[in-house]
């Protein structure tokens, strides 16, 4: 089995639009395994010398957001660079709080740490807690309550700290 740069790029979208955490293909030649957790999808790819070598690269350059900082945390890209920009790590609609009688996660001004929900993102019928992988203030919110969002969507804006 071999595939193309343009498979390769349309399983990525697939495995992180669908809510699956984890998809491995291996075939005697070519390994590729797709690991999500609610994360950027990150790639990795084992091809042997004998499969062509120009596959490699584009592999590896396929997400976009493997060079960011931290797992779910990119630099914002606005008047405020030194913002962290939180996006969601999935297609589905954005919540505020669990549930329509119950207070928000997070607020404008609120401190977060590492491991804090900040929102629910419901996804085929799972609700899918969204946690911090940063420390910082609550600066901006992005998203309506109850909007629907696509996989990595600007959530919220951080001031680091």
């Amino acid at each position: 089995m071999s595939m193309d740069i343009k498979q390769i790029q349309d399983l990525i979208k697939f495995v992180s639009k669908s809510g699956v955490n984890e998809v491995s293909i291996e075939e005697k030649d070519f390994k590729i395994t797709i690991k999500t957790n609610q994360e950027p999808t990150y790639v990795t790819a084992s091809i042997p010398t004998a499969a062509p070598v120009v596959a490699a690269p584009p592999v590896a350059a396929a997400p976009t957001a493997v060079s960011a900082p931290a797992p779910t945390a990119a630099t914002a890209v606005n008047e405020e660079a030194n913002f962290i920009t939180i996006k969601s790590p999935m297609i589905g609609t954005f919540y505020r709080s669990p549930g329509p009688d119950k207070g928000v996660f997070v607020n404008v001004g609120d401190e977060i740490s590492p491991g804090k929900v900040l929102c629910i993102v419901e996804a085929m019928k799972l609700f899918n807690e969204i946690e911090s992988e940063v420390s910082g203030k609550i600066v901006k919110i992005l998203i309506n309550d109850a909007e629907p969002v696509e996989y990595d969507q600007p959530l919220f804006l951080v001031d680091p700290r």
